[in-house]
C-alpha cells in the first residue's frame, strides 16, 4: 500500500483540474441554517453531425432547497467579469427545483441562471460535471461491502467565519446490505448535496475519475444516489416537467432574457 498516497493525490489533481468550479454553495438567505452544495450536471441528449445537445442542471440533495429565498455564495472565477458581489439571492427557490422524490434529490434547469448573467453583464465561467464523468450502471456494480475510496467536493461552512470554502474530504464508498451505496466518513456541514468521485481502475498505473452520485443527508451513515439511477430518472422526465417559466431566475420580479433549458454544444 506504499503507492496510496500517490493514487490519492492523483485522484485528488484529477477532481480539482476537471471538477473545482462545478460547485456552488448556498444556504438559506440571511439565516444560518440549510447550508448544503449544488453543482452543475451536462446530461447528455444526443450526439449528431452538429454536435451534442444538452440539457444542464444544477443538482443537489432535495431536504435543503424546500424554503423561498436562498443565497448562493460566488467565487470570482465562476462569473467573466467577476462579480464585485460575493452573494447571488434568489426568491422562489424552491418552486425552481423538480424532485426526484424517490432518490432525496433536486434538480434545477440552469436557463434562469445563465440568463441573470446575461441581463447583468455576465457570463457563467463554470465546470461541469459531463455525461462521460457521471457513474454508468458498470461503475455502480463493481462497488462492494469492502470500502473503496472516495471524496467528496464540497464548501463546508467556516466554525469561526461561516465561510464557504472549497474542501475534498477523503473518505470511502460502500455498498450496503439493502443494496445501496453510503458514504464512510465525515460530512462536514455544508456539503451535504456535494457531488462524490471515485478513481476507477483502468489497469496499471491508469484511472478514470468517476463522479459516484450525490451525497445526502443522514444520521451518521449518509447515503448516496447514485449517477446510474439520477441519469435513468431524468431521463424518465418530461421534458415540460422541467422547463423554465419565463420569469425564473434569481428575481423573478424583473424580467430575464429568454434561454432554452437545453443546449447543442459543436
Amino acid at each position: 500500500m506504499s503507492d496510496l498516497p500517490n493514487v490519492q493525490g492523483a485522484t485528488i489533481d484529477a477532481i480539482i483540474d476537471h471538477a473545482s468550479r462545478a460547485t456552488l454553495p448556498f444556504q438559506r438567505a440571511h439565516r444560518e441554517e440549510q447550508h448544503a452544495t449544488a453543482f452543475w450536471f451536462n446530461e447528455l441528449v444526443e450526439t449528431t453531425d452538429e454536435g451534442e445537445a444538452i440539457r444542464q442542471y444544477l443538482v443537489t440533495a432535495g431536504g435543503p432547497t424546500r424554503f423561498e429565498i436562498a443565497e448562493f455564495t460566488l467565487r470570482p472565477d465562476l462569473c467573466d467579469p467577476a462579480m464585485s458581489a460575493e452573494k447571488l439571492m434568489m426568491v422562489d427557490f424552491a418552486a425552481g427545483w423538480t424532485h426526484l422524490e424517490d432518490l432525496g434529490v433536486a434538480v434545477m434547469p440552469t436557463a434562469g441562471l445563465h440568463a441573470h448573467g446575461a441581463r447583468k453583464g455576465w457570463s457563467w465561467t463554470t465546470d461541469e460535471i459531463t455525461d462521460g464523468m457521471a457513474a454508468k450502471e458498470e461503475d455502480i456494480a463493481v462497488l462492494g461491502a469492502e470500502p473503496v475510496a472516495a471524496y467528496l467536493l464540497g464548501h463546508e461552512v467556516g466554525a469561526e467565519t461561516g465561510a464557504r470554502d472549497l474542501v475534498v474530504v477523503v473518505g470511502a464508498v460502500t455498498r450496503t446490505e439493502s443494496g445501496g451505496v453510503r458514504w464512510v466518513g465525515d460530512v462536514p456541514q455544508g456539503c451535504v448535496g456535494a457531488p462524490v468521485f471515485i478513481g476507477a481502475q483502468l489497469g496499471g498505473d491508469s484511472f478514470k475519475l468517476v463522479c459516484a452520485g450525490v451525497v445526502l443527508a443522514g444520521d451518521g451513515h449518509h447515503p448516496i444516489a447514485t449517477f446510474d439511477r439520477v441519469r435513468t430518472a431524468l431521463r424518465a422526465l418530461a421534458p415540460a416537467a422541467v422547463s423554465v417559466p419565463e420569469t425564473d431566475g434569481p428575481n423573478p420580479q424583473e424580467p430575464e432574457l429568454k434561454r432554452r433549458w437545453w443546449q447543442r454544444r459543436g
